[in-house]
């Protein structure tokens, strides 16, 4: 039978810490990691503020030793991912209402818990163009708090016209020589006083009506080719890297109409890890769209492993 104490759907640093705890407290997790695991650190080179690492450390080496540490205690990864999930609680039986166990699907294969820990985590919206894969950990980032410091005395683009474009354009003016944001637009759709900053900013410029249509390099990104949607002129713009703010999206398509989700479609967290369904609680970037580093969501991991323990100590399920 599948049935486990904890299922962990997501792993990332959340997910991923979330299990060793859970594994140390020997709830014995079952981590349904994706076929695609280890969230967006696996898109990333050179992580530089994970604390413990003083040299820096690869992201995808930075995952797998997530990995192993939560498999050393005990919990077992399964590289797959879950394609359904029924959280409804109570069945009708002989004498009234009962609980039931939740349930979990990966493809045809279900699998039952008495407690979920929820941390699918969130994708970055990319441009999606052909030579925008190539050049990701390569010149391509999405996270200026993560790869600033690489970029010191460099000339950027950030692609956007939001407060997280505004955002990671004024953390950038921290390293970069110069900065230019990139906006299809001719006006911005961020928050009157980021804009009032940016404009002020004298390393910061503006190309309006502009969209990216390909990147440009051989080992490292070097330029990209610029398209005003209005004059339709183009021009290849020498640069030393592409930061990509057009937002990001929570991955909770299969969450829909069983936990609350805000307008964004983040999952709403009641207190600090808990969800709007008893037994089930919620890490990482999948319910943060404020901080989105690698060490709050792994304390967000420690913290619904513990709750979880918590709630199973209880004699629930």
């Amino acid at each position: 039978m599948n049935h486990h104490k904890l299922i962990i759907i997501g792993s990332g640093p959340a997910g991923l810490t979330a299990a060793i705890y859970a594994a140390r407290a020997e709830l014995k997790p079952l981590v349904f990691a994706g076929l695609t695991y280890g969230g967006q650190l696996m898109l990333t080179t050179e992580v530089e503020n994970y604390p413990g690492f003083h040299k820096g450390i690869l992201g995808p080496e930075l995952m797998q030793n997530f990995i192993t540490q939560a498999e050393r205690f005990g919990g077992e990864i399964k590289y797959e991912d879950v394609t359904k999930v029924d959280f409804s609680r109570l069945r009708q039986g002989f004498g009234g209402q009962a609980q039931k166990p939740f349930r979990v699907w990966s493809g045809n294969t279900e699998y039952t818990a008495d407690c979920v820990i929820v941390a699918t985590g969130a994708s970055t919206m990319w441009l999606n163009i052909p030579s925008e894969e190539k050049f990701r950990g390569k010149g391509i980032s999405s996270c200026a708090t993560c790869d600033g410091f690489f970029f010191k005395g460099k000339e950027l683009i950030v692609v956007g016209g939001g407060d997280s474009a505004m955002e990671e354009s004024l953390y950038l003016t921290k390293f970069a020589s110069k900065v230019t944001i990139v906006h299809r637009r001719n006006e911005f759709r961020a928050s009157k006083i980021m804009i009032a900053r940016v404009l002020d900013n004298p390393k910061i410029s503006v190309m309006w009506d502009t969209v990216v249509e390909e990147f440009f390099g051989d080992e490292k990104l070097k330029s990209a080719r610029l398209k005003n949607v209005k004059t339709n002129e183009v021009l290849e713009k020498p640069i030393d890297g592409a930061f990509i703010a057009i937002g990001h999206k929570p991955n909770t398509e299969i969450f829909s109409g069983q936990l609350n989700l805000d307008a964004k479609g983040y999952i709403v967290p009641v207190g600090d890890t808990k969800t709007n369904v008893e037994g089930v609680f919620v890490a990482g970037d999948v319910r943060d769209f404020r901080y989105r580093q690698a060490v709050t969501a792994a304390g967000m991991g420690c913290m619904a492993a513990m709750d979880a323990e918590k709630y199973l100590e209880m004699d629930h399920g």
